[in-house]
């Protein structure tokens, strides 16, 4: 006997006592929830952080695609060709260097005085900022060029507008409560440089080399061409007049300017453009994203683009997915020869290219469908395909498993095997399939559009696609008009990027065995 044994006999049998008297021991109850296959599921997914911002992008461009149409001051069939191609603007005070409207400009000197007479007149200025000059050599003579910073906007400067007598005799009366100068003098077209250009309200020289540059005074100033006549001949003219007019103090002066000339059917007046349409529309002019080239609003087209995308690619979606699960569940099911038949039809369907599909459709069904119409039915013809092959493979996998066969044991019906055996396992990988989809609708319609193959640029009935504005804006990208193609490409690019991280975190959401495998 070892010394340890020794010593544990020696302890007194006082010391040996029960822990516990009052309750039986035993395994404690577990004390966890039971987690569902869809919070399983969602905690995976929330794993993945790139996913979530995908999640998040694609929420936040659904949004602006639903909210911002119904917030913007302009509708899809909006235009102003007064507006055209003007830049982005956020607010319609933003003088910043940023988002406001205005671009790095330079130009001769004719041009330059052109821009520096609006605002001499109007005092709404069209050069904010001046750069300095620089020598050029042109066709071998040397050219002063001006670098400024162009308000778009104000650029615009005076136009001619026919008014009848009472619309005239309102825009006069708006003028007095406002105190705001929209009218401005009438010029003498047969001296003007171009007569159409309402801005040439001062004196040029017509020829030469300086052809369009002003003629100035002794004191620097442009010397104006104003019309003029005493108020007893032009009676109908009681409101604002400019300043350095002698009509304000002496309205029967022989000096006294002219605010309109008579036309048939009305009056001819020269406005300031900006303050008119203000006048007209109650907002001032203010493009967020900027404007097309027929002065639609960039921002609204935009948002209507995306709408339609998300719409168009949502619904062909579901649809396929509908038609893609029950092809493909009747095929895995029953197989055997049905499977041979249907999945030879597949085939054959298949081996279609989409684009001659979608331009055979267009061109003999877009009168009768619609082209919306006949573009969802190229995308559901063919679409179900890629959605019925994941079907079939899963019901292969699945219908052979020990619990499909105890149910069927037990006289479960197929339409119950199905639904409630197969179905529901399956169920991820058919979800991640169709969301991965979505981008590729969204993808094949832009190019369409893009490609001229559909038509989806009719604004006067509210369509339009991002597609279309990428056609758009690729022909004023040799204008310098950036912004009109900019905008739609961020657009369909976070589309495109954001769907496919969100479809992969679906996918290893629903089926972790397939984490890190090619879509």
């Amino acid at each position: 006997m070892t010394n340890e044994t020794q010593n544990i006999m020696d302890i007194p049998a006082e010391k040996f006592a029960f822990a516990q008297t009052d309750k039986k021991l035993g395994d404690k109850k577990l004390q966890t929830k039971p987690v569902s296959y869809m919070r399983d599921a969602w905690r995976r997914f929330a794993k993945n952080k790139s996913s979530i911002v995908g999640m998040v992008i694609i929420v936040f461009l659904l949004l602006f695609s639903l909210i911002a149409p119904l917030v913007s001051q302009y509708s899809v069939e909006y235009s102003d060709g007064a507006y055209r191609n003007v830049l982005p603007k956020i607010s319609a005070n933003a003088d910043g260097g940023f988002w406001d409207g205005t671009e790095r400009y330079e130009s001769n000197l004719a041009t330059y005085q052109y821009n520096i007479a609006i605002g001499v007149e109007s005092g709404r200025e069209a050069v904010k900022k001046e750069y300095g000059t620089s020598t050029v050599v042109i066709e071998g003579e040397e050219t002063t060029l001006y670098s400024y910073r162009r308000d778009t906007y104000n650029a615009v400067g005076y136009m001619f507008q026919t008014l009848t007598y009472d619309q005239f005799a309102a825009l006069q009366e708006y003028q007095n409560s406002t105190g705001i100068q929209i009218v401005y003098p009438v010029v003498d077209k047969d001296a003007m440089l171009s007569s159409s250009d309402a801005n040439y309200w001062y004196q040029t020289v017509s020829t030469g080399a300086h052809r369009g540059e002003a003629m100035l005074d002794e004191n620097g100033d442009f010397i104006p061409l104003y019309l003029t006549g005493p108020a007893s001949s032009y009676d109908r003219y009681d409101s604002l007049r400019i300043a350095g007019d002698p009509g304000i103090d002496d309205p029967e002066s022989e000096d006294a300017y002219r605010y309109y000339r008579v036309v048939q059917g009305g009056v001819e007046v020269r406005v300031l453009y900006y303050e008119y349409y203000v006048y007209q529309h109650g907002f001032e002019p203010v493009h967020i994203f900027g404007a097309t080239g027929t002065g639609a609003d960039l921002f609204t087209l935009v948002a209507s683009g995306t709408q339609f995308s998300f719409l168009l690619a949502i619904g062909v979606s579901i649809v396929n997915l509908i038609i893609g699960a029950i092809y493909g569940a009747i095929e895995g099911f029953y197989g055997g020869k049905i499977d041979l038949v249907m999945e030879r039809i597949a085939d054959i369907l298949n081996g279609v290219p989409f684009m001659i599909v979608a331009v055979l459709l267009n061109m003999h069904f877009a009168e009768t469908l619609g082209v919306v119409g006949a573009l969802i039915f190229a995308f559901v013809l063919t679409g179900w395909i890629g959605t019925a092959a994941t079907v079939r493979m899963q019901f292969y996998r699945y219908k052979k498993q020990e619990y499909v066969l105890a149910a069927r044991t037990l006289g479960a019906r197929d339409r119950r095997l199905i639904m409630k055996h197969i179905y529901p396992n399956a169920l991820g990988t058919i979800i991640t399939s169709a969301a991965l989809y979505i981008p590729s609708v969204i993808f094949s319609e832009t190019s369409l559009a893009y490609l001229g193959i559909i038509n989806l640029n009719n604004p006067s009935e509210g369509l339009i696609s991002l597609g279309s504005l990428l056609t758009t804006g690729q022909s004023a990208i040799s204008l310098g008009f950036v912004h009109i193609m900019l905008f739609p490409a961020i657009v369909i690019a976070l589309l495109m990027i954001s769907f496919n991280l969100f479809g992969n975190g679906l996918r290893d959401a629903f089926n972790p065995s397939l984490r890190g495998a090619d879509s």
